[in-house]
C-alpha cells in the first residue's frame, strides 16, 4: 500500500518541515525555527526565496537582513535570550554570502548556541561549472566555499539529492535541540537542487516534538560531588552560561542560601544571583573582582556550573594557587565537566543543584568564611561607587560613568549587550545585574560587531524589554548595518554609542605587552608616519542618523543621563551618543591574562614587559 505524498519543490519541502518543529522542556512547547533571517541572490532566491514566499509570514516569517554574519548574530541573541529552546533560520546566496556566515557560526558554536544556516550552494548536476562566483579546486572537484563552514559547525551537510533532505533535516533539529551538542548546524544546498521538485512522504512534515532533557546526576557521581563539598573548608562556585540556559537560577540561590558558598560568575554567567545577593561576589577571573579572585585563589573546591573555564576565567591558569584545589563540575556536557581532572556531576544545572541541595542537607560553610566573602563584597561595592561616581555632572564622562548612568536607568527587565572592547572588563567588574536576562555579553568569542544585530535578536524575543547595545566607535565601524533593519521592523534597540577615537581595549594591552598602542588609534598619520595626529573628524551620531535612528547627543554626566532616560521611555530605535573622557577609572585587574610577549626585542617597553611576563607567566600551574 503505497502511502501518500505531496509534490514540492527542495526549498518548498524544508520551509514546510521547519515550520512544524517544537521543542519541550518542564511541559512547556517552542517552535523550534521561529523565523528564517536572509539576503537573496543568484543561489537561492529561485530556492528557498521562492519557498518563504509561497509559505506566507504566519507559516515562516522572513526577516531581511543587510549582511550575512550579522544576520547570524541576531539569530544568536534570539536564542540565548530563550535559553536556546527557540533559534531562528538563515539564508544566504552561495559565494560571498555563504563564506560572511563563517564568523557567526563560530560564534554560535563556541558559545553553544543554536542557529541553522541554510547557505546556497554550487550546481549538483555540475551543468554549468565553473558558475558565478565558484571556486575551482584543482584536485577537489567536489569542494565549494561552503566547506569553510565545517569546522565551526556542529552538523555539517550538503543536500546533493532531494531525498537526502529527509535524514539530513531530522538530524540538524536534533543536534539543534540538544544542549550538548548545539552551535551552528549548516545545511548546504545547491541551487538547481533548491528548485528541484520530489514527491515527499507526508509524514515528513507531521508535528514533531524534540524533547530537551534535564538528566539527573548519577548516584556514585553525586554521592563523591558531596563528600567533596563536605570536606571542603573555602569552597567557591563559579557560575557559567549552563545556570542560564538550564533556568537554573532558583535552584543555584536556593543552594547558597542552604550552604553559605560564596559564587562568583563568568561573562556568561552573570545574573545567576542577583548582584545584592550577600553571596553574589561579582565576576572572577582577568576581569573579575578583588573578593573573587582572593576567595579563587584561596580555595580548597571550585565547583564549576555550566562553565567552560577560559582562560579569562582562569586567569590563564594562574588563579587558583591553593595547593591542594580541587574541582568539581556540574555540566550537561561531560567534555566540559571533565575540564581541570575534575570530579564530574554530568548533569542538568537545575537537576544538579537540587539534587546537591538535598544530598547536602543541614551543610554549611564556616560563619567565618562567610562573614569574610561578606566584609570583601561590601569593600567592592564602595569601588564600584567611586567608579560610577560624577563629582561634576557638567564634565565630559568616563566610560566607568557611562556604565554607572546606564545602572541607574535600567530596570530588572532591562537587557544590556556587549561583546568587544574595553567595555567588557568594566562591565564584568562593575555592572549590578537584578534579573538572570539583563546582563548579556558575548565573551566566548568577542566578536565586534556583534552587539547591534544581537540587540535585534534580543528584542524579538523580548519585545516588552528595554534593549540596550552598548557599542564603542572601532565596534560600530565594523557593523552598524542592521540599524536599517531596527529602522525597517520598528524595533525600539537603544545603542549606547561611545566614541574614543581608536580600539580603546587593545590599545592598554598592546601599551602593556610593549607594542606602544601601535596601530589601535583613529588619528591621521603623523609627519612621522605613524598615527598620532588630530583625531579623524568621523561623526558616528550622524552617521547613525542617517541610517534611520533617532539620536541624541551627550557632552556632560547630566545629558547624558537625561538622554538615556528619553532613549528608555521611546518606542524608536534611538542613538545616546557620547564622546568619553579617556582617564583610566576602571578598577585595575585583580588577575592576569597570558598574552605572549617578544622574547627579545631592541624597545625598551616590549624588552620591560617581557621582565613581567617572565614573572607573571611562573605562576601558571598545571591542575592534574
Amino acid at each position: 500500500m503505497s502511502r501518500p505524498t505531496v509534490r514540492l519543490t527542495v526549498a518548498q519541502a524544508l520551509v514546510r518541515f521547519l515550520a512544524v518543529q517544537h521543542t519541550e522542556r518542564d511541559g512547556a512547547r517552542h517552535r523550534l525555527i521561529a523565523g528564517t533571517w536572509g539576503i537573496f541572490g543568484h543561489g537561492n532566491v529561485a530556492g528557498l526565496g521562492q519557498a518563504l514566499l509561497e509559505a506566507g509570514e504566519e507559516t515562516m516569517p522572513y526577516h531581511q537582513g543587510r549582511n550575512e554574519q550579522a544576520m547570524v548574530h541576531a539569530a544568536v541573541g534570539y536564542a540565548r535570550q530563550l535559553n536556546r529552546l527557540s533559534a531562528q533560520a538563515v539564508t544566504t546566496s552561495i559565494g560571498p554570502g555563504a563564506t560572511n556566515l563563517v564568523t557567526g557560526a563560530a560564534l554560535a558554536t563556541v558559545n553553544r548556541l543554536p542557529v541553522l544556516l541554510l547557505p546556497g550552494d554550487y550546481f549538483a548536476t555540475r551543468v554549468a561549472d565553473p558558475l558565478l562566483q565558484q571556486l575551482e579546486h584543482p584536485v577537489e572537484a567536489d569542494l565549494s566555499v561552503n566547506d569553510t563552514l565545517r569546522p565551526v559547525s556542529r552538523y555539517f551537510d550538503r543536500i546533493t539529492r532531494p531525498e537526502a533532505l529527509i535524514p539530513s533535516a531530522l538530524g540538524a533539529m536534533r543536534v539543534l535541540a540538544d544542549p550538548v551538542e548545539t552551535g551552528a548546524v549548516t545545511l548546504a544546498l545547491p541551487q538547481d537542487v533548491q528548485a528541484e521538485a520530489y514527491d515527499w512522504p507526508e509524514e515528513f512534515f507531521a508535528e514533531r516534538i524534540w524533547h530537551v532533557r534535564r538528566p539527573a546526576p548519577e548516584p556514585a557521581e553525586l554521592a563523591a560531588a558531596v563528600q567533596a563539598v563536605r570536606g571542603s573548608r573555602r569552597p567557591l562556585i563559579i557560575a557559567g552560561g549552563g545556570v542560564h540556559h538550564s533556568e537554573a537560577e532558583p535552584a543555584l540561590k536556593a543552594f547558597v542560601e542552604a550552604t553559605g558558598i560564596p559564587v562568583a560568575s563568568t561573562q556568561a554567567g552573570k545574573g545567576s544571583l542577583r548582584y545584592d545577593h550577600p553571596a553574589d561576589v561579582g565576576g572572577i577571573g582577568h576581569t573579575g573582582t578583588a573578593v573573587a579572585d582572593d576567595l579563587a585563589r584561596t580555595a580548597d573546591l571550585v565547583i564549576g556550573v555550566g562553565t567552560r573555564y577560559t582562560d579569562f576565567t582562569t586567569a590563564s591558569a594562574t588563579l587558583f594557587q591553593e595547593p591542594g584545589v580541587r574541582f568539581l563540575n556540574l555540566n550537561v556536557a561531560a567534555f566540559d565537566a571533565h575540564k581541570l581532572a575534575a570530579r564530574t556531576l554530568v548533569a542538568d544545572a537545575r537537576a544538579g543543584l537540587e539534587a546537591l541541595t538535598e544530598a547536602l542537607a543541614g551543610h554549611r560553610v564556616d560563619a567565618a568564611y562567610e562573614a569574610g566573602y561578606r566584609e570583601g563584597k561590601e569593600r567592592w561595592e564602595q569601588v564600584v561607587d567611586a567608579a560610577y561616581r560624577a563629582d561634576d555632572e557638567t564634565a565630559v564622562p568616563t566610560q566607568t560613568q557611562v556604565v554607572g548612568a546606564l545602572d541607574a536607568v535600567v530596570g530588572d527587565d532591562d537587557v544590556v549587550i556587549n561583546a568587544a572592547g574595553s567595555l567588557p572588563g568594566d562591565l564584568h567588574k562593575l555592572w549590578r545585574a537584578r534579573g538572570p536576562r539583563q546582563y548579556h555579553l558575548e565573551y566566548g568569542y568577542s566578536c565586534m560587531g556583534y552587539e547591534i544585530p544581537a540587540g535585534i535578536g534580543v528584542q524579538q524575543a523580548a519585545p516588552d524589554a528595554p534593549v540596550w547595545s552598548l557599542v564603542g566607535d572601532g565596534t560600530y565601524l565594523m557593523m552598524p548595518t542592521e540599524i536599517v533593519t531596527a529602522v525597517q521592523e520598528g524595533l525600539p534597540v537603544n545603542l549606547v554609542l561611545i566614541q574614543n577615537h581608536g580600539y580603546a581595549s587593545i590599545g592598554g594591552l598592546s601599551e602593556a605587552v610593549g607594542g606602544e598602542r601601535f596601530g589601535t588609534a583613529y588619528r591621521y598619520r603623523a609627519p612621522d608616519g605613524t598615527f598620532t595626529g588630530a583625531p579623524l573628524p568621523v561623526d558616528l551620531a550622524a552617521n547613525a542618523a542617517s541610517l534611520g535612528m533617532d539620536v541624541l547627543r551627550a557632552k556632560t554626566v547630566r545629558e547624558l543621563r537625561d538622554a538615556l532616560a528619553t532613549a528608555r521611555a521611546s518606542d524608536r530605535p534611538t542613538c545616546v551618543y557620547v564622546e568619553t573622557d579617556p582617564t583610566p577609572t576602571a578598577p585595575d585587574a585583580e588577575a592576569w591574562w597570558d598574552v605572549p610577549v617578544a622574547e627579545v626585542a631592541s624597545r625598551e617597553p616590549a624588552t620591560r614587559a617581557r621582565a613581567t611576563y617572565d614573572e607573571r607567566v611562573a605562576d601558571r600551574r598545571r591542575h592534574l
